[in-house]
């Protein structure tokens, strides 16, 4: 997030991050930590409520989900209820099998225009940003 956000900070026009969800396996919370981001993005604090799933991945847990959306001061009944809405459910499911279908198998998995990025630097964003800014001029 600290790269992405120097990315936004020096393209602040150009520039959009859209996110999408690929939960890890091998993580027994990923799938709820995504339902319960998008959840939080109900309510305006999707990103909020990411930073803090990622600022504490190793302790996540259903009390833990709760604790982050009373800390950002989310409507309570509506995050439960929203938990339990198999839309959500649903989009992962989407995400999840159109990364598979341009060969994501991880994450974070970094595309800028449909570009993969192998440089996770600020350079690497920088020179594929800069490539696909000169085409569209």
């Amino acid at each position: 997030m600290p790269l992405l956000q120097q990315v936004l900070e020096q393209y602040p026009n150009e520039v959009k991050v859209v996110a999408k969800n690929y939960p890890i396996r091998s993580h027994k919370f990923a799938r709820a930590a995504a339902v319960a981001a998008l959840a939080a993005g109900e309510q305006g604090k999707y990103w909020e409520y990411h930073e803090k799933i990622f600022a504490d991945y190793r302790n996540l847990s259903d009390q833990k989900f709760l604790d982050f959306a009373r800390e950002l001061g989310l409507d309570m009944e509506a995050f439960v209820a929203s938990l339990k809405d198999p839309k959500h459910q649903r989009a992962i499911s989407k995400d999840v099998k159109d990364a598979s279908m341009v060969g994501v198998t991880g994450t974070p998995t970094i595309f800028i225009n449909g570009i993969r990025l192998r440089n996770r630097s600020l350079d690497g964003f920088k020179a594929i940003i800069d490539a696909e800014l000169r085409k569209k001029r």
